[in-house]
């Protein structure tokens, strides 16, 4: 997130009486997690939930032959090492409480299946899917629960950019999605909070699609 949208949302949280604190972060880089996760904890004593959704798409409509060396590190770096750093310096925290502590990463609908946009993109997506399953496995006795959400075509920035390279991708993406519409950024953000809630209490590892049916395809 720019650092003016990550001021904004902090402000809104705020405005509706929210508590929220914006601090600007590379999740590429260690040193910079670690200082955002213990910027947390001294804010609000502990770490109870989080969700990991940083990702950038460099190569959109790039073949793999034609695929540049740093497009593809940046992408990797950010998409997938960006998750690794950030459960690497969060789950500690969360061991801490044990019971009720969650993690919900952002991976994709294409981290499900292949599709030709973006062969990094799609690689690092695959690779949330797969740290949060082995993640997952791994803390599942320790009372901390770890999923990630799929999405489908939402409106973003991201989509936009995607519409804007790719002749008719849009009206492709509205035939294909069985609900016949692009979602919302808040229908993603209600199942990562479900993920995080109570009521998810019993669900571990989970690939959670939020697509409009796409996955059922």
């Amino acid at each position: 997130m720019e650092v003016k949208g990550g001021e904004e949302t902090a402000r809104m949280i705020k405005d509706t009486g929210g508590e929220a604190i914006f601090v600007k972060t590379d999740v590429s880089s260690a040193v910079q997690v670690e200082s955002l996760v213990k910027k947390a904890v001294e804010t609000y004593g502990r770490l109870d939930y989080a969700h990991n959704n940083a990702a950038i798409n460099r190569g959109i409509g790039v073949l793999t032959g034609e695929y540049e060396e740093d497009d593809w590190d940046v992408q990797l770096d950010v998409n997938l090492k960006g998750i690794f750093l950030c459960m690497r310096y969060e789950i500690p925290e969360m061991l801490k409480i044990g019971k009720g502590t969650a993690i919900v990463n952002t991976s994709s609908i294409s981290g499900l299946s292949g599709h030709a946009a973006d062969p990094a993109y799609v690689s690092s997506k695959h690779g949330v899917v797969g740290i949060t399953k082995s993640t997952a496995t791994q803390y599942a006795r320790t009372g901390l629960r770890v999923n990630c959400v799929c999405p489908g075509p939402i409106y973003t920035a991201l989509f936009d950019r995607i519409v804007a390279a790719i002749p008719g991708v849009e009206a492709a993406t509205l035939e294909r999605v069985p609900m016949g519409r692009v979602g919302q950024p808040e229908e993603v953000a209600e199942a990562a909070v479900w993920l995080c809630s109570d009521a998810a209490s019993y669900v571990t590892g989970v690939a959670f699609p939020v697509d409009g049916g796409l996955a059922a395809i």
